[in-house]
């Protein structure tokens, strides 16, 4: 008998001492993983994808179709917005076609297309799976939403995430909705329209460009700082675009010829640094450590497409598909527009906002920071 329990001790021993070298060479990020898997509903498909879900905030550059249940003039659900999306339906989206928002949530394997948060058909997978929070005309300023018909701004969207979190709980209990905040990718691009429209409709003759980007980039700080004391732990943040450079930019603002308008390219470069800068402050700070950031950079490889247009197989660099091309966009590029025959040689769709084609380099180009961030282990 004392052999046999010799025998059956050791059997125990070396099982457990397999499953502590499993431990130790995984690592953390094993862990992390097994406890987003056993914290989803079990009534509810969830994918296999590091990250539980994806969740976006910002402006147009992610917004999925918020701005159809609000009311305000910066929409794009109807055509010819959406005529390359799946179906041919315009979803609300500021393009021809899926944003970098969509792309995100496919390359991740999670889902090829985020709905937006306000749908009121929303089904648990989709809460369970990732929401856009964004509005188009949205930004850092205060002034921003106020200027694009009183859109959510940066703030009220944090209040449609506290509201996601309270039916998530709802729905799949305390713990399953803890993990999957905790989890999950947040996205977010906000700046655009503040560094493009606001500074210099209404911010110009009170504030010089170093000071209002230090003060956006403080607003950015604030809001990452607020996410995560809600619970968000893998924050991502994109760069604004090459705002001096967009149709509406160039006609409203560049002169003769329509070029870029410097000014505006100069504050979106300012801000830029300055926000990626922050990013880093708040990823090394010893009050956060489970937050892991990082900055997504879309305005380089954005200036150089403008710059090389051939090389990425576009024709035409000023010019959105929509319309005349230089101003229309929300409701002045309508069902009465013309469009151009090939939305692919354009790197706009309309005078503001670009083309799935242009959305869908962008992505790849900022895929390889999203996954290092999905490789941080900051359990």
């Amino acid at each position: 008998m004392a052999s046999n329990r010799v025998s059956l001790e050791s059997i125990i021993f070396f099982i457990n001492f397999f499953f502590f070298l499993l431990i130790v060479t995984t690592g953390p990020l094993l862990f992390c993983q097994a406890v987003t898997k056993t914290m989803v509903p079990e009534n509810v498909t969830v994918s296999s994808a590091a990250y539980s879900a994806v969740l976006i905030f910002g402006d147009s550059i992610l917004d999925t179709g918020n701005n159809n249940y609000i009311e305000t003039l910066v929409k794009s659900n109807f055509h010819p917005y959406g005529e390359d999306f799946p179906g041919g339906l315009p979803t609300g989206r500021f393009s021809n076609g899926r944003l970098i928002s969509d792309f995100i949530g496919e390359n991740l394997g999670i889902k090829a297309s985020l709905p937006p948060y306000l749908d009121p058909n929303l089904q648990v997978e989709d809460l369970v799976t990732g929401v856009c929070f964004a509005s188009a005309g949205s930004g850092y300023d205060p002034e921003t939403p106020m200027l694009t018909s009183s859109v959510p701004s940066i703030p009220n969207q944090l209040n449609l995430f506290r509201q996601y979190m309270a039916k998530l709980r709802t729905l799949v209990g305390e713990q399953k909705s803890k993990a999957i905040i905790e989890n999950s990718l947040y996205v977010i691009s906000a700046g655009n329209n503040d560094v493009g429209a606001t500074y210099f409709l209404a911010r110009r003759k009170s504030s010089d460009m170093d000071s209002y980007a230090n003060f956006l980039v403080g607003q950015a700080s604030t809001f990452i700082r607020q996410l995560h004391g809600l619970g968000a732990r893998k924050i991502a943040h994109l760069s604004t675009i090459v705002t001096g450079c967009v149709p509406a930019s160039r006609t409203v603002f560049g002169g003769i010829g329509r070029p870029c308008f410097e000014e505006s390219n100069d504050l979106a470069i300012m801000f830029n640094e300055k926000l990626g800068y922050e990013l880093e402050r708040l990823r090394d700070d010893a009050r956060f450590p489970n937050l892991s950031t990082t900055f997504l950079d879309v305005y380089t490889p954005l200036f150089d497409i403008i710059q090389r247009p051939e090389n990425y197989g576009f024709v035409d660099v000023k010019d959105g598909c929509c319309g005349t091309g230089e101003l229309e966009f929300a409701v002045l590029c309508n069902h009465l527009s013309s469009t151009c025959t090939n939305a692919s040689n354009y790197i706009f769709w309309d005078s503001v906002h670009l083309t799935e084609k242009a959305y869908k380099i962008l992505t790849s180009k900022i895929m390889k920071d999203i996954n290092k961030l999905q490789n941080e282990i900051k359990c």
